[in-house]
């Protein structure tokens, strides 16, 4: 299996190619009613998976954790239920998913702080404790 640092841009690479394509065809249609959801697939997805790839490239003896990876997957999750979830809820008005969703997100970036607080930033070897 791939390091946590690359499956975290593998997910904002995807998550950026799908909301260009989903961006382009809103303004080809002129129909910006799912901007919202588009949004927070760009800013969630594509920045924050890639500044978490980042970081834990930056920080190797924090990404080789099995945080990292409960970290990655519900990253992940959050992302792919909160959009379809946001979608849902513009059309239908129905929150659950959405609400659902950013619980995850939510989660995943308490997940993050407590990684922060507990590693730092970069590696032990550079670091002055």
């Amino acid at each position: 299996m791939r390091d946590v640092a690359f499956v975290f841009f593998l997910a904002a690479v995807l998550c950026v190619s799908v909301g260009m394509a989903w961006g382009i065809q809103m303004a080809i249609s002129q129909d910006h009613l799912m901007s919202g959801a588009h949004a927070h697939l760009n800013l969630v997805g594509w920045t924050t998976m890639a500044l978490f790839g980042i970081y834990y490239r930056l920080t190797p003896h924090a990404a080789a954790t099995w945080l990292a990876r409960l970290h990655a997957g519900t990253a992940i999750l959050g992302v792919l239920v909160m959009v379809p979830g946001i979608a849902l809820a513009i059309t239908s008005g129905e929150p659950a998913l959405a609400s659902v969703g950013a619980l995850l997100t939510a989660l995943s970036m308490a997940i993050f702080l407590f990684t922060v607080l507990r590693n730092g930033l970069g590696s032990r070897s550079t670091r002055t404790e």
